[in-house]
């Protein structure tokens, strides 16, 4: 196991998912403990198996808070992890991307990205839909986030 380095405020953890050249334990010790031998693509994946729904950002990313506060209105308190500008290519896609959208042709999510079941959701604009069209909830329900 190696040292992770994680700064934490009320519901915001921000991880430095490098390795760490450091074989001593962090004495910020949690369950969000990361194997060195895993790689940022690995860290993320596993990360984002572990909590039914979470948040990947930019420190200060507004639109981070737009999507907490919609979940919070629903009952519902996401992970959050902010990434700084190296690991988000370790981000992945959502599959249904747009091919007319802004970030076409790119590989990864750009942050803000939510994970609800281990599914990439989008960004800001595809959890609103989600949430305007009454598929959020039922899916929130169905990955055990949210009791109705």
């Amino acid at each position: 196991m190696q040292g992770l380095q994680q700064r934490c405020s009320a519901d915001l953890a921000h991880l430095d998912l490098s390795p760490s050249p450091t074989t001593s334990p962090s004495p910020y010790a949690t369950s969000f403990s990361i194997d060195g031998a895993e790689s940022a693509e690995e860290k993320i994946q596993r990360l984002i198996s572990e909590h039914p729904v979470i948040i990947f950002s930019r420190s200060g990313c507004c639109m981070c808070h737009v999507m907490k506060k919609l979940l919070a209105t629903i009952g519902v308190n996401p992970t959050v992890i902010e990434l700084d500008d190296h690991e988000i290519a370790a981000l992945p896609v959502a599959p249904d991307c747009d091919p007319l959208s802004p970030t076409a042709g790119h590989t990864t999510q750009p942050p803000p990205a939510v994970f609800i079941g281990g599914t990439c959701i989008g960004g800001v604009d595809s959890l609103v839909a989600l949430h305007l069209s009454g598929h959020l909830v039922p899916k929130l329900v169905e990955v055990g986030a949210l009791w109705v």
